[in-house]
């Protein structure tokens, strides 16, 4: 095939991989964003503009790392001269995105549920009753009370 029609195809393989990435990185980032929220506000004991605060760094960072990624694969080594090249080609570094977009997800689970496992631990009181104790029954204790 001539150059121009390799070049054609080039082109509408970065379109496409730019698109369809940076689509995926959009939606998972958008997910993290708005379910983490809640996480967080159980970590930062109910201080909401903290918990928003690190939610939106967290999302920044994924996104930075994820779009740094993407566009890194723009450019590869690989020959493109058939449309059969174009979708071997975008199938291989979307699935590249995607393992890296799972990655930083399960990154980021881990990362919510060690803060909070933390807060957790930090924010533990004493039981109401000993655990060997029993509570009387409310008529008795009002019985009780009265006399």
């Amino acid at each position: 095939m001539e150059p121009s029609t390799n070049n054609l195809y080039l082109i509408v393989q970065q379109l496409v991989y730019l698109t369809l990435s940076l689509g995926v990185t959009w939606g998972v980032g958008r997910t993290l964003f708005k379910n983490g929220r809640v996480f967080l506000v159980d970590t930062f004991k109910g201080r909401e503009a903290l918990a928003d605060a690190v939610n939106h760094l967290l999302v920044v960072g994924f996104y930075l790392v994820n779009a740094g990624w993407v566009i890194r694969g723009v450019k590869h080594p690989w020959g493109v001269s058939t449309v059969q090249d174009v979708i071997q080609n975008i199938a291989s570094e979307l699935g590249t995105v995607l393992l890296l977009l799972g990655l930083m997800h399960f990154g980021n689970v881990w990362l919510f549920n060690r803060i909070r496992t933390r807060a957790r631990e930090e924010r533990r009181e004493l039981p109401p009753v000993r655990p060997s104790e029993f509570l009387r029954s409310a008529p008795a204790a009002m019985a009780e009370a009265t006399s």
